[in-house]
């Protein structure tokens, strides 16, 4: 009996989203309640939890898992605009079902170290900006605006770069490695200014579970006068997807063209190509 593609496809963003975030929010809560590890751990699981998440889906659904992704190829790589509202909302409940799995297994460690479930710990599942306790530095709200769109500016340019045909993309099935270390290099370099969150559905499924069970502050940035901030990971990586999207599309003119292989288009299923 054939199987109805749509729901392959939405079952995979789905749960290619819930394996990044069980990689990404497990280390956080490892190394923040439980003491083990530090923030290079969390850089390279973030990175291995990507580059898992992208080949449990790819198949499927061509792996966005983040809307930023989806609004970004089907602004400029013809993903149909009509899948766009369903992936974003499989995408945010892979997210926050992976968000409560690590929230319940972790909770002997978060209950230890936070009892009353604050700000000390909020961290564990949601984004802010970044602040430096020895030198007194306080990252703003237009910073954190700015290094959204930045962050996820260059997620979308290389992922787009190295998914092109005739661009000299990875072989041998290795594209979602290339993507995993992606996500560990923008960790390592743009992770201090708010937490690289570079995903709507990371940020706010995660975020939304935390608030369902005990973080009546998860609204907020944990820094600062603590103001409502929930809506910068949702806006500004969109913002920037387009960005780097566009540019992408732009520099797309001067590759060569004769060379294209026959491949899939950008973010679909491959056995749908064509």
């Amino acid at each position: 009996m054939k199987q109805d593609s749509t729901v392959g496809e939405l079952l995979g963003e789905f749960f290619g989203t819930m394996i990044l975030i069980l990689f990404g929010v497990g280390v956080v809560a490892s190394v923040v309640a439980a003491g083990v590890g530090d923030h290079d751990s969390i850089t390279w699981a973030w990175g291995f939890g990507v580059t898992l998440g992208v080949y449990t889906a790819a198949r499927l659904s061509g792996a966005h898992l983040n809307p930023a992704v989806t609004i970004a190829l089907a602004s400029f790589k013809g993903f149909p605009w009509a899948k766009v509202g369903p992936y974003c909302l499989v995408q945010t409940a892979g997210a926050f079902v992976a968000a409560l799995i690590v929230r319940f297994t972790y909770a002997d460690y978060i209950n230890a170290l936070d009892p009353n479930h604050t700000y000390a710990t909020q961290g564990i599942f949601s984004t802010s900006p970044g602040a430096n306790a020895d030198t007194g530095a306080q990252v703003s709200l237009t910073t954190a605006w700015f290094d959204q769109i930045v962050g996820t500016a260059i997620l979308v340019f290389i992922i787009f770069a190295v998914t092109n045909a005739v661009n000299n993309p990875p072989l041998a099935n290795l594209g979602p490695v290339v993507i995993g270390f992606l996500v560990v290099a923008i960790g390592m370099a743009w992770g201090a200014n708010a937490g690289y969150a570079i995903n709507p559905a990371r940020d706010f499924g995660p975020r939304l579970a935390e608030w369902i069970t005990g973080y009546g502050t998860a609204w907020r940035s944990v820094t600062g006068d603590h103001p409502i901030y929930f809506y910068v990971p949702i806006i500004a990586p969109i913002i920037g997807g387009l960005v780097g999207g566009g540019l992408f599309k732009f520099l797309e003119n001067y590759l060569p063209r004769e060379d294209a292989a026959e491949t899939p288009p950008v973010g679909e299923p491959f056995e749908k190509a064509g």
